[in-house]
Formats: structure tokens, C-alpha cells, sequence
């Protein structure tokens, strides 16, 4: 029995109610996005003009650390390319999920498309509405930029020296994330391993940026290549085990 507190499905209201939780999960890593810009130098309006136009966790953070080093714009626009081309499969996956409408409707929430509000969107059961989806990314993405101005605010009052110390704060927070992956999966910890032998040898006679670039994609490419023929080894292995 539907209570007067409960709202209909698949319309804005019940959208930003299920938007609520990633709103909440955003603020502690939009505020350290935000203290992290300020340290690293981005005044409150280019940190904030990041999180309005860019909107991508991953690929901001990527941003501030290649700026850090003083990497070129066309550098940083093709690594947050790269950081973000799986927003290709999210996207066709979720306009077959969703309710048809006008082009400039789905043009207009796809970019507000974060692997959460993919999460959300994706199990939601049935087909989604526009408005739907529209909910779902409006709260989240105000909590995303409001949140961004607090932790820019928060950084601009430490002293200048202290900010500057905490420039390394950048590089601990790729670990943090990083960490729990290589403890499950030997192909993160491979892939990152061999990311940054490459990177190391690159950026000897390449520019930074583009040697992050470079590394990148090799690596990807490498490891995904050598996968499959390790699997189909081991199989062959095992078949040969079998039969023996």
C-alpha cells in the first residue's frame, strides 16, 4: 500500500530519490576533488567550470595531476578520452533500456551518465523515463559541483605552505584507489606495473603527458592481447591434464 511520502516510478521526483544515495557518496570525493584543485593551484572558478563541464571523477583527478606536472591541454583532453571511452558501451546500453524520446533529450542526460548513475539507471526494473534519468543525474550532479566549491573553499583557507605540502595528497588518493583492485585481480597489478615501466622509458624523450598517453594505451593493448592466450593456454594445460 502506497503511502502519501511515495512517490510514482520512473518520473523526476522518484529520480532524484534514488539519486539521493550517490548525491551522499559524492560529497567526500567532490570536497577532496575540490581541496585538491585548490592545492594544486585552479582557482574556485576553474575548479568549479571543471565539475560543470567535465563532470567525471576519475578524469578530473587524472586532470589535476597532469596539470601538476604542467602537461599541455591537448594532452589532458585525450587522456580524459581515454579515461572516459567506456561511457561509449554505457550509453548504447542504456538507450536500450530506456523509454524512446527526442535525440536532444538523451543527448542532454548521457552526459551526466557516471558510472553511478548508470548503476542506478541500469538495474532500475523495467524501462526508464527521460525524466527518470534526468532525476538521477540532477541531484547528483549538483551535489558534485556544490560539493567541489566546499572542498575549494575548506582548501583555500589552510596557510600557502601547508597547502603546497599537500600536493602529494593527489598521488596517495590514485593509490588508495588502486590498492584494492591489485589485490584482486593480478591483471590490474600487471597492467599498472607495466604502465609505469613504459612510462618511465617514454618520458625520457617524450613530453609527460604524451608519455602517460602512450604508456596507457600500449599497456591496455598488451595486456588485453596476452589475456586471452593465457586462458587458452591454461585451458590447453588442464584439457592435457585430463586426458592423461
Amino acid at each position: 500500500m502506497r503511502t502519501a511520502l511515495a512517490f510514482p516510478e520512473n518520473t523526476l521526483a522518484s529520480g532524484i530519490r534514488d539519486g539521493l544515495p550517490i548525491a551522499l557518496g559524492y560529497l567526500p570525493a567532490a570536497v577532496t576533488f575540490g581541496f585538491l584543485a585548490e592545492t594544486t593551484g585552479l582557482s574556485m572558478g576553474e575548479a568549479l567550470a571543471m565539475s560543470i563541464f567535465v563532470f567525471a571523477g576519475a578524469a578530473q583527478y587524472m586532470a589535476l595531476s597532469l596539470l601538476a606536472i604542467g602537461t599541455g591541454a591537448l594532452e589532458i583532453i585525450f587522456t580524459t578520452f581515454i579515461v572516459n571511452i567506456r561511457h561509449f558501451l554505457m550509453s548504447a546500453s542504456l538507450n536500450e533500456k530506456a523509454v524512446p524520446d527526442h535525440p536532444w533529450k538523451k543527448a542532454a542526460y548521457s552526459f551526466g551518465l557516471t558510472d553511478e548513475v548508470f548503476a542506478v539507471t541500469s538495474t532500475k526494473e523495467g524501462n526508464v523515463t527521460s525524466s527518470y534519468i534526468f532525476g538521477v543525474f540532477i541531484v547528483s550532479y549538483l551535489s558534485w559541483v556544490i560539493n567541489t566549491g566546499v572542498g575549494h573553499t575548506v582548501g583555500s583557507l589552510l596557510p600557502e605552505t601547508l597547502q603546497q605540502s599537500l600536493t602529494f595528497a593527489l598521488y596517495a588518493l590514485f593509490i588508495a584507489l588502486l590498492a584494492p583492485s591489485l589485490k584482486k585481480h593480478r591483471k590490474v597489478l600487471a597492467l599498472a606495473v607495466f604502465a609505469a615501466v613504459l612510462n618511465g622509458t617514454f618520458s625520457l624523450f617524450l613530453a609527460e603527458g604524451w608519455s602517460i598517453i602512450l604508456a596507457t594505451l600500449l599497456a591496455s593493448i598488451a595486456i588485453e592481447w596476452l589475456e586471452p592466450k593465457k586462458t587458452s593456454q591454461q585451458r590447453s594445460d588442464t584439457i592435457k591434464e585430463r586426458g592423461s
